[in-house]
């Protein structure tokens, strides 16, 4: 049973969207490097919410960082498959 205290712990440890001020549940993942600081295969992660995806997908995409975009429930599959 969920009691109000469980629901307040999950939304206290729950991935939030990485754009700066929000505090919304995470939706997506957006794998980036920096090719100066990183090696090809290594892939940073930011968390967006619907209402940030593009912004956060474009700041990266202009700096030619973004390699993928996949939703959060997608990413955590993949990495239960490493």
């Amino acid at each position: 049973m969920n009691s109000p205290e469980h629901a307040a712990e999950n939304a206290a440890t729950a991935p939030i969207c990485s754009a700066k001020g929000c505090r919304t549940a995470a939706v997506w993942v957006l794998a980036w490097n920096n090719p100066k600081l990183h090696t090809p295969e290594r892939r940073k992660t930011w968390l967006a919410c619907d209402e940030h995806r593009e912004h956060l997908s474009s700041f990266l995409g202009v700096r030619g960082f973004l390699k993928d975009v996949v939703t959060l429930a997608e990413w955590e599959s993949s990495a239960e498959g490493r």
